[in-house]
């Protein structure tokens, strides 16, 4: 074939290299050119396993092997063009220049829209914002594709691990310790960014991007006192496996139809997760049905080898891998192994086959082989799309309705816009643009800072960063104090950055540096008036010093709030805007600290002082709890009665081991013999919400449940269902819950097996409760 038709290669290697040259997207099945046209994988009206069977059945062994990793070359003779499946988008488009990834933002198109960070969104406990900036995100960078400037368009995002440690440098991209909220967040941004409605069902096989859940599975550190997440095995139960790890990548999977799943680098209970069978290919593919492709952490085929020790070859990797059910490896080690495994049959090529089916389905529903993608559905998505009105105004919408008021002593704020003469603004992080993004950050389309933000509303405004650094190595204390006496408000803007919580950087304390704690004392004593003091951090902070400081009239948590972040809280300081946000994770107290990072235990053990983790099982004091936030308006709430709060579940059970003999336990049955008419009942549940104060405002409603029996493993209460309510001063609106038994009255035990109890149940949401029996 290359000597019949050798003008042929020339002539299509040259026009890849003018589609390139010409700002035009790459893509393969040109219908200018009669050879790749003819070719049923070029074919889009034949199904796509039938075009990708015919594709692969032309690749020889070593295409088939260059296609399984990150960078994929081209194949001149099919016009096919080269492919990086490794690009970013957590919360916006982004570009890391000198990086290899799939995008770039050094053409026509040079920003996209920075969104806050996840965490931060994450607090606005809104399943429709989330779908909105996974549509802007999905938009932007189809446009920046379109303008040719992409050779790629999948995208590793979003991060769904469960924020387990307070410490973890990498919490600040999740949404945040509770796996109902974590799994909502999935499946809300994956069919916004891959261009299927907010309810789903309606993608179809085309997708505006890809989307990929990571890190499956149990991965939530990265490098703590000496243990790096290369070479941790993660000790997980069956039963924290069950009911916290797994039910995000589930719910991404089987309702967001996610594309992608990236397995992490650690082990869990010995098995490196890019080579569990038993998670790759029974549990995702075959229980969950699981039919994109699976990509592995960069480098993570071959630390199981150097690092990890499991696989004794380089070949043993690349063969352990490829049977597991991975198929593209984030590096080099299949590229360079992969061979030798087939020759020294370790691998048979049926693997690279299965593994190159998947990967190429993706880019064929990306309409990659469906010649020209300006004349596909996506291809009138344009520059105009970038860094849109709507775009950086749903950025500004998104910081303010996620930023929490944690404290508001004497009613502090607002301040007043007519009132207010002169305001301090100090702090490492007043003026950083920086600061705002938080990792995995693109180039922003352009940024208010918390100092420009609070310009727009005082004219007399001083400003003085207090230190050297966010750490404050060097405090300016003396010339601060300075600023803060000449002015009536002092606003503080303090915190964390990416030098102090990052990927490969976890804390190891939970309080803000010696000297930036003793800054902020001493302005707040030094101010006319209480203060406010505004923190900006991806992970909780113990602040009791400042919750209990009367000086300190008001704390705001701001996370990392993105591009249009200063302008947000400017409008939260001045009561433009009415805070609405909640916490996404517990704030523990730094005593928390003497809890190992690398124990993986949910559930509190008593009698060796281990307290738990996340709201759901931690039973030790908190700071601030998950779900915690005040506004300026003051609510109340009632449930409204309802028809009948006792729930048959006739069954007869089956299984001897249903019936337990422990004391404490309760009759229960698996969920699993219920079968599908008794599980599908449902539990209608109102809550009348009013707003008593002389603002309007987005308030979140947050519905727990907790088994009126305590202990055996039972969560200290569980989030259920949760809803974010806009109401007008004096308003008062029925809010109305749907409760499944089968997904929301059940537990799951210890031998990871979700059932039901009999007994009551008691929801709540803040201080009310309404008492629901289930009986079998």
């Amino acid at each position: 074939m290359k000597l019949k038709y050798p003008f042929v290669l020339i002539h299509i290697s040259t026009v890849v290299l003018i589609l390139a040259e010409s700002s035009r997207p790459p893509f393969a099945c040109d219908s200018s050119h009669p050879l790749t046209k003819s070719y049923p994988f070029c074919k889009p009206t034949l199904p796509i396993n039938q075009r990708v069977q015919d594709l692969i059945s032309r690749l020889t062994l070593d295409e088939k092997i260059s296609q399984l990793v990150n960078s994929a070359p081209p194949i001149p003779r099919l016009g096919i063009p080269e492919y990086e499946w490794w690009s970013e988008a957590l919360h916006g488009v982004a570009y890391f220049p000198g990086l290899h990834t799939g995008m770039s933002l050094n053409g026509t198109i040079q920003s996209a829209t920075s969104f806050p960070q996840v965490i931060l969104t994450a607090a606005s406990f809104d399943v429709h914002l989330w779908y909105r900036i996974g549509q802007a995100v999905g938009r932007e960078a189809r446009a920046i594709y379109n303008a040719g400037q992409a050779t790629g368009m999948t995208f590793w995002a979003p991060n769904i691990n469960i924020f387990r440690d307070p410490r973890w440098g990498r919490g600040q991209e999740t949404p945040g310790e509770d796996p109902v909220v974590t799994g909502k967040y999935a499946v809300s941004f994956v069919r916004g960014i891959q261009g299927d409605t907010f309810e789903g069902g309606k993608l179809g096989h085309h997708l505006q991007a890809s989307a990929c859940c990571k890190h499956f599975t149990a991965y939530d550190l990265d490098n703590w006192k000496g243990v790096n997440r290369f070479v941790f095995n993660a000790k997980v139960s069956l039963q924290d496996l069950a009911d916290t790890y797994m039910p995000p990548f589930r719910s991404c999977i089987e309702e967001g139809k996610a594309s992608g799943i990236m397995c992490a680098y650690n082990r869990v209970n010995g098995v490196p997760n890019c080579a569990d069978y038993n998670l790759l290919s029974k549990t995702a593919r075959a229980q969950w049905g699981f039919d994109g492709y699976i990509t592995s952490d960069c480098d993570a085929v071959s630390i199981i080898h150097e690092e990890q020790g499991y696989a004794k070859l380089p070949e043993d990797a690349v063969a352990d891998v490829l049977k597991a059910g991975m198929d593209v490896n984030c590096g080099n080690y299949l590229k360079n192994y992969t061979k030798s495994a087939v020759v020294k049959r370790k691998l048979p090529i049926s693997e690279i086959d299965r593994a190159l089916h998947n990967l190429f389905s993706v880019r064929m529903r990306l309409g990659l082989f469906d010649g020209n993608p300006l004349q596909q559905p996506f291809g009138k998505i344009g520059p105009d799309q970038v860094c849109s009105q709507e775009h950086q105004n749903l950025a500004l919408e998104a910081a303010r309705n996620s930023i929490v008021l944690l404290k508001n002593t004497y009613r502090l704020l607002p301040f007043s816009k007519a009132k207010t003469t002169s305001l301090a603004v100090i702090g490492p992080n007043a003026n950083s643009a920086k600061t705002l993004l938080g990792n995995y950050a693109g180039i922003p389309c352009k940024t208010v800072t918390p100092l420009q933000g609070l310009q727009r509303y005082v004219k007399d405004i001083r400003y003085h960063p207090g230190c050297n650094a966010v750490n404050c190595s060097y405090a300016l204390t003396d010339q601060a104090v300075k600023v803060a006496k000449g002015a009536e408000y002092v606003v503080l803007v303090m915190g964390l950055d990416q030098t102090q919580e990052r990927e490969e950087l976890d804390r190891v304390d939970l309080v803000l540096s010696p000297k930036q704690q003793n800054l902020i004392s001493t302005l707040a004593r030094a101010a006319k008036n209480p203060v406010v003091l505004v923190l900006l951090s991806g992970g909780p902070v113990d602040i009791s010093f400042a919750k209990n400081d009367k000086h300190i009239g008001s704390i705001l948590w701001a996370g990392y709030p993105g591009e249009a972040g200063g302008l947000a809280l400017a409008e939260i300081i001045f009561g433009d805007h009415n805070p609405g946000g909640r916490l996404p994770v517990t704030w523990y107290p730094q005593s928390f600290v003497k809890v190992p990072m690398t124990d993986m235990r949910m559930r509190p053990e008593p009698s060796s002082g281990y307290p738990g983790r996340t709201y759901r099982f931690y039973q030790g004091q908190k700071v601030f709890e998950f779900g915690y936030g005040l506004s300026y308006s003051s609510y109340s709430y009632e449930f409204l009665p309802v028809a009948q709060n006792k729930v048959y579940l006739n069954h007869q059970i089956k299984s001897p081991k249903a019936e337990l003999e422990n004391s404490n336990a309760l009759k229960h049955v698996p969920v699993s013999e219920l079968g599908t008419e008794l599980c599908s009942k449902r539990i209608p549940v109102t809550v009348r919400a009013q707003n008593h104060g002389d603002m309007a405002g987005r308030h979140p409603l947050l519905l727990f449940v907790r088994s009126a029996k305590a202990g055996n493993g039972r969560p200290e209460k569980q989030l259920v269902g949760f809803q974010s309510v806009i109401l007008n001063a004096g308003e008062r609106a029925d809010v109305e819950f749907e409760l499944s038994p089968c997904e929301h009255l059940s537990t799951v035990n210890e031998d990871g097996l979700v059932v039901i109890e009999e007994g009551s149940h008691l929801l709540s949401i803040e201080d009310k409760e309404s008492e629901i029996t289930v009986i079998l």
